[in-house]
């Protein structure tokens, strides 16, 4: 046996676990490929246990060379469980197997930390400055705004009282945690942090988790953090010479996410705002930016929404209006304050005006690569109009920041799609004559899908309709769920149709249906979890991320192909992209996603050796259209039927069983 398939059997063992030739091979392939410095892709199928046949090797790797290992997952929720579980775990297991116990760390971005200064009182109120969060966080805290202020206030004492006894300043250690609002009135985006000339920056967590970092063998971290620090102008990580990449199938829309930005109406009132509040600019240059955002916004109501094609003249003059005006901002408040003492408020102006002039800058002088669109959106009945930048393709990205900066290992248990690694390699960025070599494994999953699982496609339904469900869906879908008395997991194209569909069976069923939206999620899929005759019905956040085994989870309903929305942007100018080259723009850009995200909502159905249960497909597409094939082939192999009579008589004896 080599080495480190010695470190995995006595890991295995002393968790308790029995060998599983997936993850043995995979472990295998992946310190070859990190001893060999060439890039991996390994499809690995739920129950594989990859995240142990990834840490193994790459621990082992980097106590031996000494080089440091990067893992980089899509999800907080699985970066937590590697660094709070899987590697403590496995330290503990190996003992001393390993040359020296290796050190690991987690790493995340700014915002994710309380930011001692802030809660001092050292930055000024920042209400508009949420705008410019490039996070999810402070939108999502918009949308608690009807918390009131006692109980805002409450929260962020309750903030002051854990930071005097954290260690780590991170919000995910913070039990019960706080509001989005809340944790946006004690934390920093990293445009906003004052850095070295933070008066309180030798105690700061953030840069404390960076110096932990620079000194650790693997460090965790996440997509986000991996695409800024791999794009960004300045280095976010420490220095690595391999990277591993889990919930791999994640990374290019992470990446897209990462190095698109929007520009509204409201960030530049809000720049203007605390330039004039925060600077010594003089009110006639801030009036400038006021003016050219009256300009930005008559043009942009005039504008249609959608992908521009080709650019509006005084959209065009707007945006060159804001970019000028924004320079010379910031050349005004740039003068003689370079020796003055860190100044929050100062920092706040200029991070709103930097990210005002750097869009508006990229957006008239639009390159090759990127595209641009205007989007309406509408909260508490108001309606925000932005324009968007985004790449076309992340693929060459990519390629330059980060497979040719380090070896990578990427997995999933969705790679191969269609049985072929092309389509995701491609949206990598390796493929093509510029492309570095890579190997591809399928280390395949230790279920047995074909007497586990049925895929039952409903081909005799209509085709769906534009949106929602008809009578016909709603019926197939309301015998199925009878026959199976509950325990349902619901996977719908949009809010609408779960809607419609939980509307429906409440009226006819009597077993408890769910609904995303209701209640929190985690709420709900614990619910779901515990009761057999419940079922859940959601959109898109559980096509993804849900884990529940067991006999609770014994039907799972996809009542369309997910298909990406035909008006979608970035869908509509990549597929044009990959037409102008000649390819199928279809198959490339809307069949390769639905493969992705059909996988995915499949995958959510057999979670452990001893589950069993139904994948009925209520979209006849999958059966009768000529990508069905396709599609069909990037899903787990279970024993298929068209048979609604076969399948109902399946569910009605799984429900009987204890």
């Amino acid at each position: 046996m080599t080495a480190t398939a010695d470190l995995l059997a006595s890991a295995v063992d002393a968790l308790g676990g029995s060998p599983r030739e997936g993850q043995q091979t995979m472990a295998e392939a992946v310190a070859g490929a990190l001893g060999s410095e060439t890039h991996l892709l390994v499809q690995a199928g739920t129950g594989t246990g990859k995240s142990l046949a990834y840490l193994v090797p790459a621990l082992e790797h980097a106590v031996r060379t000494g080089e440091r290992v990067v893992v980089s997952t899509a999800t907080l929720a699985l970066q937590n469980q590697i660094v709070n579980r899987d590697v403590p775990r496995l330290l503990k297991a190996l003992g001393g197997d390993l040359e020296r116990k290796p050190r690991a760390a987690v790493l995340k971005g700014r915002r994710n930390y309380v930011c001692k200064h802030k809660l001092d009182g050292g930055y000024p109120d920042d209400a508009l400055g949420m705008l410019f969060d490039l996070g999810a966080d402070d939108a999502a805290g918009r949308g608690s705004a009807s918390a009131s202020a006692s109980a805002l206030g409450e929260e962020i004492q309750r903030v002051r009282s854990w930071e005097r006894i954290t260690e780590s300043g991170d919000r995910d250690d913070l039990v019960p945690g706080v509001s989005d609002r809340a944790w946006a009135q004690v934390s920093v985006n990293a445009f906003d942090c004052l850095g070295s000339k933070c008066p309180v920056f030798e105690e700061c967590y953030a840069e404390r988790a960076k110096i932990a970092a620079a000194a650790a063998d693997l460090v965790v971290t996440n997509h986000a953090l991996l695409a800024i620090d791999a794009f960004g102008d300045h280095a976010v990580l420490p220095e690595h010479d391999a990277v591993v990449i889990d919930e791999a199938h994640e990374l290019r829309d992470r990446v897209t996410n990462a190095l698109s930005g929007s520009l509204t109406v409201a960030m530049l009132h809000a720049a203007a705002q605390a330039a004039r509040k925060n600077t010594a600019v003089q009110d006639g240059v801030i009036g400038l930016l006021e003016t050219a955002a009256s300009a930005f916004d008559k043009a942009l109501q005039a504008t249609t929404e959608g992908l521009l094609q080709v650019w509006p003249e005084a959209l065009t003059t707007a945006v060159i209006a804001v970019r000028d005006a924004a320079r010379q901002i910031l050349a005004e408040a740039g003068r003689g304050t370079e020796s003055k003492e860190a100044d929050a408020g100062l920092q706040m102006a200029r991070a709103r005006l930097q990210e005002v002039f750097e869009l508006a800058e990229r957006m008239s002088e639009l390159a090759d690569n990127d595209v641009t669109w205007v989007t309406r959106s509408t909260f508490r009945e108001t309606e925000t109009v932005s324009l968007v930048v985004a790449p076309l393709s992340v693929a060459g990205t990519m390629r330059n920041g980060i497979f040719a900066e380090s070896t990578v290992v990427a997995t999933s248990a969705t790679l191969a799609l269609g049985g072929r690694f092309e389509p995701v390699a491609a949206s990598l960025g390796l493929a093509g004559p510029e492309a570095p070599r890579y190997d591809a494994i399928d280390v395949g999953s230790p279920f047995d899908y074909p007497k586990q699982a049925i895929l039952y496609v409903a081909s005799g339904l209509p085709r769906p309709a534009r949106s929602g469900l008809n009578e016909e869906m709603i019926a197939e879908l309301r015998e199925l769920v009878t026959a199976s008395r509950g325990g349902a997991l619901g996977l719908f194209s949009s809010r609408f149709a779960a809607e419609q569909a939980a509307t429906a069976l409440r009226e006819t069923l009597d077993t408890p249906v769910l609904l995303q939206g209701e209640e929190s999620l985690a709420a709900l899929v614990a619910r779901f979890s515990a009761e057999d005759d419940t079922s859940l019905f959601g959109t898109m956040s559980l096509w993804q991320g849900v884990d529940v085994p067991g006999r609770t989870c014994r039907l799972v309903v996809i009542d369309r192909i997910p298909f990406p929305r035909p008006d979608d942007p970035l869908t509509r100018a990549r597929t044009q992209a990959a037409e102008r080259n000649r390819a199928n723009g279809f198959m490339t850009v809307s069949a390769t996603h639905a493969a992705l995200r059909l996988a995915q909502g499949v995958g959510r159905l057999i979670r452990t050796t001893d589950d069993r249960g139904v994948v009925a497909v209520l979209d006849s597409r999958l059966r009768t259209a000529r990508y069905g094939g396709f599609l069909a082939d990037s899903l787990p192999p279970m024993w298929r039927t068209e048979d609604g009579a076969a399948v109902r008589s399946a569910l009605s004896r799984l429900a009987e069983q204890d």
